[in-house]
């Protein structure tokens, strides 16, 4: 059996279905199990990862352990996991994770997470996947208002990924041999400006959309509305200073789970109903 961790999220979900999809019996851990999906093999259980006594319960007779970064109590959570005899340890983190300067709050949670998984005693693997192509459902407001999206970074092309190729690639870091102690760095295909991806969704939904790149005060302006200062400077830092290119295309997905990585065209084609 293995625990997931944010198991209704993007990545989280996708984790679930490729085990579930193995025949293995999942135990997905989300704050409220009433509002999960139903899936055959798949238990929901109620767990918080910053309260690490919501997840003791659950770690026992768990074979693996796929976490989320970023929470306080996450040494705490491996150190259960340790003890409880989980075998395997898969850690979703983040390809800034690799820098060799941590100064931004997101490369620096990384960062932790990673010292940690290495720290905690049990087998591990790290996945550092490039952007994800779920990335693009923050349009959604826009599209419902009209036919032009208004984008940050538009010069910056990005190899995407579709959250289910993280997902397969986790399944099999836990169910196959020789990923103890590795680092995954999956990508999409190809690299793809803002502009390009929203070429292909238009396609796909028939319409005539627009891109309108955003001049990066103006990006910045609009992003501190919602999103915490210390998160819209790492962003800036890593696609308008340049610290971070994820326009790299890596062959992981192909390596690892034996076919390629799914494009932009097949994930739009997927998920066309949600933006319509």
């Amino acid at each position: 059996m293995f625990l997931v961790t944010g198991s209704t999220g993007n990545i989280g979900a996708e984790v679930v279905r490729a085990l579930a999809a193995a025949g293995e019996p999942v135990r997905a851990l989300t704050r409220d199990p009433g509002r999960a999906p139903s899936l055959p093999g798949v238990e929901y259980v109620a767990g918080d990862l910053n309260d690490p006594a919501s997840l003791r319960p659950h770690l026992k007779g768990a074979r693996g352990l796929f976490l989320l970064p970023g929470y306080e109590g996450e040494r705490q959570v491996l150190a259960d996991a340790a003890g409880a005899g989980v075998e395997r340890v898969v850690l979703l983190s983040g390809s800034s994770a690799g820098l060799p300067d941590n100064g931004n709050v997101i490369t620096r949670f990384m960062a932790a997470a990673e010292r940690a998984v290495r720290e905690s005693g049990p087998p591990w693997t790290i996945i550092r996947p490039s952007a994800f192509m779920s990335n693009t459902f923050q349009w959604l407001p826009q599209l419902r208002e009209g036919d032009v999206v208004r984008a940050p970074f538009a010069t910056v092309p990005v190899a995407n990924i579709d959250p289910a190729d993280i997902g397969a690639v986790a399944a099999r870091a836990f169910l196959t041999d020789g990923h103890e102690g590795r680092i995954h760095m999956p990508t999409g295909p190809e690299p793809l400006l803002p502009a390009d991806r929203l070429r292909i969704l238009a396609a796909a939904l028939g319409r005539d959309l627009r891109l309108e790149a955003l001049p990066d005060d103006v990006a910045r302006e609009e992003m501190l509305r919602t999103t915490p200062p210390a998160y819209v400077d790492a962003f800036f830092d890593f696609y308008a200073a340049g610290t971070l290119d994820e326009s790299i295309v890596r062959p992981t997905v192909q390596e690892i789970t034996g076919r390629p990585s799914r494009t932009f065209e097949q994930w739009t084609a997927e998920h066309a109903a949600t933006f319509r």
